[in-house]
């Protein structure tokens, strides 16, 4: 490696600090989710505390809690339970589904956080 190459170098790794602070945006806090069953429009629920909805499926019924800006699958009738075990959704963009039973949730916010899946 020549000189140049080195400065190249430096130059390089001191300019990612400035740009991960200056680009790198969290996102905001959870407001609503979105609960998407089967072919039909999703359905947008406030994230109130305290809240169970049962949503209906092919399998049957998925339970859904809904608690302190944040949403899991309580109880739901397919066999794996990978939708149960993924446990809280907390921040806004995250999302569980429960493929057999065919319903997915997600939060949304006002300030979506994006990520390689958006692109």
């Amino acid at each position: 490696m020549t000189r140049a190459d080195w400065l190249l170098l430096l130059i390089v790794l001191g300019c990612l600090p400035l740009l991960y602070a200056r680009l790198w945006q969290p996102a905001g806090p959870a407001i609503w989710l979105e609960v998407q069953a089967g072919d039909g429009p999703g359905e947008v629920i406030a994230l109130s505390p305290g809240r169970q909805v049962d949503i209906a499926g092919p399998l049957g019924t998925s339970r859904i809690e809904i608690g302190d800006g944040r949403a899991r699958f309580l109880s739901s009738p397919c066999r794996s339970k990978v939708c149960i075990h993924a446990g809280w959704l907390e921040h806004t963009g995250e999302a569980v589904a429960c493929l057999p039973n065919r319903i997915s949730i997600q939060l949304l916010g006002r300030h979506p956080r994006f990520d390689a899946v958006n692109f």
